[in-house]
């Protein structure tokens, strides 16, 4: 299978710092989030500023610096989609971000757990095509224990509970059968995204910290689809905020 070729050589044709140099003080750490309205509220509650962009065929995404407690955080949108996803933070990686923390929705795959519940994922299954360029198949991939142990620490002081678990990452969301999903749940997943195993990957191939914080949306878990579930809580969206630029923050403390 085509899948099953993956090179090894880190120097492609293209290579991101063709795009995006190294850029001398730029943030270590960045914080990613999916949510237009959370990076909205971001960059008016902390005086965010323009540091980057990225551009390609379809927009320009703002990188903007966040000072929060003793650090500086980039922050930027980060693409619905894995192949989108890691191409834009290919570019940031190649700015000078070393420590990386995304945040966004998933979808549950179990009723045992409750919407906008805090979901951190330790492991993903490969379903989508992106990480196949950035390690050798395997049905799942592994996340940073480090840096999920960073994470849980800081939820543990604040007093937030959080489920962890392994995650379907699928490149097809509306592919999502009834017989794929309940072959997904039988491999042990219990939430489903579109990117986070593909961002692992890349994390592991250019040597960077990655970790996901989700916040869990809608269901799949019951025979009939209610997309009125996609819709967030806005106030336990907006709590998030703090939350993960905390979270960036300890991320970066630990080498």
């Amino acid at each position: 299978m085509i899948l099953e070729e993956f090179d090894q050589n880190a120097t492609a044709i293209l290579n991101p710092q063709d795009f995006s140099p190294k850029i001398k003080g730029f943030p270590k750490t960045a914080v990613g989030f999916f949510s237009k309205d959370i990076m909205s509220e971001v960059v008016q509650k902390y005086n965010a500023k323009i540091i980057y962009q990225i551009e390609n065929a379809n927009a320009f995404y703002p990188v903007y610096e966040v000072a929060f407690e003793d650090a500086k955080i980039a922050v930027t949108m980060a693409l619905v989609g894995a192949s989108s996803c890691v191409s834009n933070f290919e570019e940031l990686i190649s700015c000078g971000v070393e420590n990386l923390l995304l945040v966004g929705c998933c979808g549950r795959l179990t009723n045992e757990i409750e919407h906008s519940a805090i979901v951190l994922p330790t492991s993903a299954i490969r379903d989508e095509g992106t990480s196949y360029h950035y390690l050798p198949a395997s049905s799942e991939i592994q996340l940073d224990e480090k840096a999920i142990n960073c994470i849980e620490k800081v939820l543990n002081e604040l007093d937030i509970s959080y489920i962890k678990g392994k995650t379907w990452t699928t490149d097809a969301i509306f592919r999502e059968t009834r017989v794929k999903t309940n072959k997904r749940i039988e491999q042990g997943a219990i939430v489903v995204d579109m990117e986070c195993s593909a961002m692992a990957a890349l994390a592991k191939f250019r040597k960077i910290k990655f970790v996901q914080i989700f916040y869990a949306a809608d269901t799949l878990a019951e025979e009939v689809y209610d997309s009125k579930l996609l819709i967030t809580n806005k106030d336990k969206a907006s709590a998030i905020i703090p939350i993960a630029l905390k979270c960036a923050n300890e991320l970066a403390k630990r080498r």
